[in-house]
C-alpha cells in the first residue's frame, strides 16, 4: 500500500475519524457507568441522611432556594412512626479555601444540630481535610443556633463560639457558612 500524501484534506478527514471514534467510546463509556454512578451518589446521600438522623422509618424531600448562595438546597423531613425525627439538609458553602464543598446536617425537631457529615470537598489534604474528623464536627452537636447571637455560627477568631482548625481558618469559616445556610433553609421549612 501506498503512503497517503499530507495534504490538508488528509490530515482533516484523519482527525475527523479519530475524533469520531473517541467520542463514540466516550458515549459508551457514560452510557454504562451513568446508572452505577447515580446508584452510588444516592447511596452515599441515604448513608449520610442516617448519620445525622439515625432513627427514622420514612423520609420526604424538598428542594428550596436559601436565603443566600445561587444553588437550591434539599430538606429532607425524617419520620419514626407518625413523629417527626428530625431533618436533615444537604447544604454546601463556596467559601472553601479550595471552593465548594458539601455537608449534610442533621437538626432535631426542636432546631438542635444532632449530627453532620462531609459529603465532599477539595480542602487541602491534612488540613482542611480535618474538617470531616469528629474532633472538629463534634463540637456543632446539640447546638442551637436560635440561642448564637444573630443565629449564626463563628470561629472564634470572628466573635464566635467554634474552635477552628489549626492552619484552616478559611476552611472552617466555609463548614460556619455551610451550617448557618443549612439553618436558614431549615428555619424556613418550619414556617412553611
Amino acid at each position: 500500500m501506498a503512503k497517503r500524501e499530507s495534504t490538508f484534506k488528509n490530515m482533516a478527514l484523519a482527525l475527523a475519524v479519530i475524533t469520531a471514534v473517541a467520542g463514540a467510546a466516550l458515549a459508551l463509556v457514560y452510557s454504562v457507568t451513568a446508572e452505577p454512578i447515580k446508584a452510588s451518589q444516592i447511596a452515599k446521600t441515604n448513608n449520610a441522611i442516617k448519620m445525622v438522623i439515625p432513627e427514622f422509618e420514612t423520609m420526604t424531600d424538598t428542594t428550596m432556594m436559601p436565603e443566600t448562595g445561587k444553588d437550591s438546597i434539599r430538606l429532607y423531613t425524617l419520620i419514626k412512626g407518625t413523629e417527626n425525627s428530625g431533618y436533615a439538609v444537604e447544604t454546601y458553602t463556596d467559601n472553601g479555601f479550595s471552593g465548594r464543598f458539601k455537608l449534610m446536617v442533621g437538626f432535631t425537631p426542636d432546631g438542635a444540630i444532632s449530627n453532620i457529615e462531609v459529603l465532599e470537598h477539595k480542602e487541602t489534604p491534612g488540613l482542611g481535610t480535618k474538617m470531616a474528623l469528629p474532633g472538629f464536627k463534634d463540637q456543632f452537636k446539640g447546638i442551637q443556633l436560635a440561642d448564637l447571637p444573630g443565629e449564626q455560627l463563628k470561629v472564634k477568631k470572628d466573635g464566635g463560639t467554634v474552635d477552628a482548625i489549626t492552619a484552616a481558618t478559611i476552611s472552617s469559616r466555609g463548614f460556619c457558612d455551610a451550617v448557618n445556610r443549612a439553618y436558614s433553609t431549615f428555619k424556613t421549612a418550619k414556617k412553611q
